[in-house]
């Protein structure tokens, strides 16, 4: 039996970051994982559906110049996926961890006892014993409960990000940012392509002027979007020339020869031995998903499981705050100023909070909007679609939230996620000098016209 300081079940964004942190502080580490190393996200997640947005954008713009084996093969590159090979390769990501000195296992992890752990590799069983469990095993693409949708080749993440054929139609069913980015990316293939969702709105968990600049969006680039409907059969290869069918709950259908699953992820905590900490996993919420990152006594959870959102960044944070925390640092998770971005065209961004979460949360706050498209960089780009947004504390005179959807989003939030978590007055912003014309000028004039709506509730 080996003795570590830190065992971690799960080699994705979170496990990896939390290795290298943990080797970078002296401590011994052992890292196991059943499938990628580096996990979802530059295999089958973030990186090659950036890299196809980006195709998709460049056919858009030019049909001729760049076709869809030219983005194919840009994602496989991006993946390090050979051309004769199926499945994305991750070798530089179990070399970098054993360059750090960690302990790397290929196969599947489980607690047998409190500090205690089997991994199962090889045909073999090696036991491991440590101080800190961290359970950082990710999440999983949920199956919707749709009546006959097992009889359905229907894809994933993975089908949807991997594959090298264009399907003949698409449908999607979710509208979080998986469903609305991908469903960009084969509509500007030329792709026929409907997008589903439950909710009222896309993107529900964002800013409500972030859904409708997606929604406008996707429509311009030819999707059918369907809210506020729900799909509750499927009927394989029932529909025209061969499609697959889905029977909605309004009486409608909606067909695609491929059909998407992007309702939503589940959390596989079944099988890892939390019942040795005294944490039941047979019931909906085994812990709290608020990114406390301590659920036990040398019992730890980071990553997509441990909430509060499912984000790689949020991931990379609390891999490398849990060991810090785990050797005694005196630090506390801050997720107010936690970013979120979907890459679509144009990007959609937002931090912090919404005016009415604000409101709910007790916030004397108001909030002030500028129309990206008559802005002079919505002007210079000819943009048709997008705002910038942002929510003021009253009493503190800070931003609490920020909105946007235009071309550069995930970049020119981080202007208003610095001012977040280092509360910087509204003040100093309006007298920050910012670059003219760009997106972040939008956002001084915003927080110009906020000083002035503060200053004259002072009189």
């Amino acid at each position: 039996m080996d003795r570590v300081d830190f065992a971690i079940i799960g080699a994705g964004p979170a496990g990896e970051a939390a290795a290298f942190k943990a080797r970078e502080l002296g401590a011994s580490v052992a890292i196991v994982d059943r499938r990628w190393f580096g996990g979802s996200c530059p295999h089958i997640g973030c990186l090659p559906s950036k890299s196809l947005l980006n195709g998709a954008a460049r056919h858009h713009a030019n049909p001729a110049a760049y076709d869809w084996p030219a983005a194919s093969a840009a994602r496989d590159y991006m993946v390090n996926r050979p051309a004769d090979a199926a499945e994305p390769d991750d070798t530089g990501h179990v070399k970098r961890l054993e360059a750090a000195g960690a302990m790397v296992y290929r196969g599947s992890g489980a607690i047998t006892g409190r500090g205690h752990l089997a991994i199962r590799h090889d045909e073999a069983t090696h036991e491991i014993e440590a101080d800190n469990v961290f359970v950082a095993v990710g999440s999983v693409s949920k199956v919707p409960p749709v009546e006959g949708i097992d009889r359905i080749p229907y894809w994933t993440n993975r089908d949807a990000t991997l594959t090298r054929e264009l399907p003949r139609s698409l449908l999607v069913l979710g509208g979080g940012p998986t469903g609305c980015e991908l469903a960009q990316v084969y509509a500007r293939f030329d792709v026929p392509t409907v997008i589903v969702q439950s909710g009222p709105r896309l993107a529900p968990t964002d800013h409500p002027r972030n859904s409708e600049a997606l929604r406008a969006a996707l429509e311009r680039d030819g999707v059918t979007v369907r809210t506020g409907v729900r799909a509750v059969r499927a009927r394989p290869s029932a529909g025209t020339d061969g499609a697959h069918v889905i029977e909605l709950d309004d009486g409608s259908t909606a067909e695609g020869h491929a059909v998407l699953l992007a309702v939503g992820r589940g959390f596989p905590l079944d099988e890892l031995g939390l019942e040795h900490y005294g944490i039941d996993t047979t019931g909906r919420t085994p812990f709290p998903r608020d990114g406390r990152l301590r659920i036990g006594d040398g019992l730890w959870v980071i990553g997509d499981s441990a909430g509060p959102e499912l984000h790689t960044h949020q991931a990379h944070y609390q891999g490398e705050l849990a060991v810090r925390m785990a050797l005694g640092e005196s630090l506390v998770p801050d997720y107010r100023a936690l970013p979120r971005s979907t890459y679509t065209d144009p990007e959609a961004s937002s931090v912090g909070h919404t005016l009415d979460s604000a409101r709910d949360a007790g916030i004397d706050a108001f909030e002030l909007v500028a129309d990206f498209a008559t802005s002079t960089k919505g002007y210079a780009v000819q943009a048709k679609i997008g705002h910038v947004t942002i929510v003021i504390d009253r009493a503190s005179r800070e931003l609490v939230g920020a909105a946007m959807a235009c071309p550069d989003a995930s970049a020119a939030i981080h202007e208003c996620v610095l001012a977040i978590k280092a509360h910087v007055p509204i003040d100093i912003l309006a007298e920050t000098i910012h670059a003219f014309p760009s997106t972040s000028r939008i956002l001084n004039g915003l927080f110009a016209d906020a000083r002035k709506q503060l200053d004259a509730g002072r009189s």
